[in-house]
């Protein structure tokens, strides 16, 4: 009786090596489910729908876990929850495209140091999913700033670190309970100083910035192969397949750092890009179009003002800080009027992101620099785009704006509660919903989650 079992089993596991190398082939799905939590109302708010709307004395239904309409005077079952935003501000969830919650966990100390595989140049076959760990209280200490989405990336340190995943932002016991449910996955490259800094002291390659170019370039002429590789085996399958007397082909050997490539080539995974200079964003442009891919979004960007024009052109995100910058060469030439200007031409697509623990937190008062910022210089921003900046553009460069970003019916109903303008010092997030759920409430220490890492260290809400 053992021999079947054993034999299906076998043929599981052996089922991705006689199939085609497609990376969206995902052996290991998300497990998120909603929290079922009724209907709620929230009532005579500001409300910022996140694509650029503001309204005046709105409400915003929510659901079965989305959003179901937005505007004044909704209708609402009598049962629901009623919630008095007057004087509040309401807003969908905040996202960030560039943390490292859970792969440089809290607290920082070596052991829970899971973000950069060192171990060559080259590491797209790893995946950040697996170094997330899902107690890491940092995570909590987001949801408390807003934040409802947030993609884990690896490390800087490869010119191609692995593959980034996209969660919500809820308490679990695995990540996979925490995987955002048919987000594409990212893709972790990096430019300039640091490969060349961790591989060149080691006498390693890269030691330059050519060697950087000349290392992207190797790895996706032997992605492109591969990817022809299985395409003449898959051929090859088709015609055995109308003669049933031919002798199968046999595949490829399967190489998960090539499936990740392969998958950038064909548009399945989102491209991030940690990078500083103009000219190597450039460069890095270039790349793309020698290899027909995709550029999601370059992050950090100090020098992103010098060709906002040209990133608006090939739609490509500048996740930006607010004013980061000088703390090593390749970030000298920044300017603290950097994302309003990436912001100014028509499609573009400028992001607050954190690449911190303690920046998550307060991605409202990032942006509110940016505005302060901005006017300085005689450029004045609305709170209702600025807002862009943490919703709607974020979920595009993850490609998940058709699910999330928006306060748009049909969407996750991820919302914020505010008590005050967002982009004010003094407001704070009082309430946030994901997917309906009311999963943090400033004013109710039962709805403030902690990790059962803080619990087991006497913290206790």
């Amino acid at each position: 009786m053992r021999i079947p079992a054993y034999t299906a089993l076998l043929a599981a596991l052996l089922l991705p090596h006689t199939a085609s190398a497609r990376a969206d082939g995902d052996p290991y799905p998300s497990t998120y489910q909603p929290i079922a939590d009724g209907v709620t109302v929230i009532r005579h708010g500001t409300v910022l729908i996140g694509n650029g709307q503001r309204l005046e004395d709105a409400d915003v239904l929510l659901r079965n876990g989305v959003v179901e309409a937005v505007g004044k005077a909704l209708d609402a079952p009598a049962d629901a929850r009623t919630v008095d935003a007057t004087g509040k501000w309401v807003t969908p969830g905040l996202i960030d495209v560039h943390s490292h919650l859970g792969v440089y966990a809290s607290p920082g100390v070596r052991a829970t140091s899971d973000g950069n595989e060192v171990t060559a140049p080259v590491t797209a076959q790893v995946w950040a999913e697996h170094s997330v760990w899902p107690q890491d209280p940092g995570f909590a200490a987001a949801l408390a700033g807003g934040v409802t989405t947030l993609q884990v990336l690896p490390g800087s340190a490869n010119l191609i670190g692995g593959r980034g995943v996209t969660l919500k932002n809820v308490a679990a016991t695995s990540v996979q309970a925490m995987k955002f449910p048919g987000a594409p996955y990212g893709l972790k490259m990096a430019c300039g100083e640091n490969p060349k800094r961790v591989y060149g002291e080691r006498m390693q390659t890269p030691m330059t910035r050519m060697g950087n170019m000349a290392g992207y370039r190797a790895q996706f002429i032997e992605a492109r192969e591969y990817l022809t590789q299985w395409q003449d085996y898959q051929q090859a399958l088709t015609k055995v397949g109308k003669n049933k007397k031919a002798e199968p082909p046999k595949p490829p050997k399967r190489d998960l750092r090539l499936d990740t490539l392969v998958g950038v080539l064909k548009g399945e995974i989102q491209v991030h890009i940690h990078c500083y200079r103009a000219d190597e964003m450039a460069n890095m442009i270039d790349l793309s179009h020698e290899f027909g891919f995709h550029i999601a979004a370059f992050h950090h960007g100090v020098e992103a003002y010098k060709l906002a024009d040209a990133l608006a052109k090939e739609h490509i995100c500048g996740a930006l800080w607010a004013d980061w910058w000088g703390f090593k060469m390749e970030a000298y030439d920044g300017i603290q009027e950097n994302l309003a200007l990436v912001d100014r031409p028509a499609a573009s697509c400028a992001i607050v992101h954190s690449d911190s623990a303690e920046g998550i937190q307060r991605l409202n008062q990032e942006a509110a620099k940016v505005i302060g910022k901005a006017a300085r210089v005689g450029i004045d921003i609305a709170p209702e785009r600025a807002l862009r900046w943490l919703t709607e553009n974020p979920a595009k460069a993850l490609g998940v704006a058709a699910k999330t970003g928006t306060l748009e019916a049909g969407k996750m109903a991820d919302v914020v509660i505010w008590s005050g303008n967002p982009f004010s010092v003094y407001s704070k997030a009082e309430q946030v919903f994901v997917d309906g759920a009311l999963l943090y409430d400033r004013h109710d220490r039962a709805r403030q989650p902690v990790s059962d890492f803080m619990l087991g260290q006497g913290v206790s809400p």
